[in-house]
C-alpha cells in the first residue's frame, strides 16, 4: 500500500497485468471476489505474443473469458513496451485509466535473477503507485 493511498476492498477499477505464467493465474483467482465487484476490470498485456503454449492464438482471451464468467466487466489493452521496462508501462497505464490497484502475479523469474536483474515484481513492490494485490 503505497504512502497517502486509500484502501479499499471496493476497487472501481482494477488492472490487471496479465502475462499467461502460473502467478499471474492464481494471483487472479485469489482477487476473483474483488475483481466481480468491480465496476471495471481492465486486462493489459505488455507485448504479448501468439504462441501455442501460454497465450494462445489469441493473448488473453482466456483470461477474459474467466473473468467474463464470473461477473466481471472486462476489457482488454494490448500495449507496447517500446523499449521501457514492462513495470513502468503498467505503472503508467494504471495512471492513465484511473485503476485504484493492480493485480498482478508475483515472482514469475527465479529469484536470483529477480535480485541481480530486478523485475517487475520487485520494482511494484519498491514504488507502487496505488494498492497492489499480488499472489504467487
Amino acid at each position: 500500500m503505497p504512502e497517502g493511498a486509500e484502501a479499499t476492498l471496493s476497487p472501481r477499477c482494477v488492472l490487471v497485468g496479465w502475462d499467461s505464467r502460473v502467478e499471474a493465474s492464481r494471483s487472479v483467482r485469489e482477487a476473483l471476489d474483488l475483481l466481480a465487484d468491480a465496476e471495471e476490470v481492465r486486462v493489459a498485456l505488455v507485448d504479448p505474443e501468439a504462441t501455442c503454449t501460454g497465450n494462445g492464438a489469441e493473448p488473453g482471451a482466456d483470461i477474459a473469458a474467466y473473468l467474463t464468467r464470473h461477473g466481471a466487466r472486462v476489457s482488454f489493452d494490448r500495449l507496447a513496451s517500446a523499449g521501457k521496462p514492462v513495470a513502468t508501462v503498467l505503472a503508467q497505464h494504471a495512471i492513465d485509466t484511473s485503476a485504484d490497484m493492480i493485480v498482478m502475479g508475483a515472482y514469475g523469474s527465479r529469484r536470483l535473477r529477480e535480485r541481480l536483474f530486478g523485475g517487475v515484481t520487485r520494482w511494484r513492490v519498491g514504488k507502487p503507485p496505488l494498492p497492489l494485490f499480488l499472489a504467487r
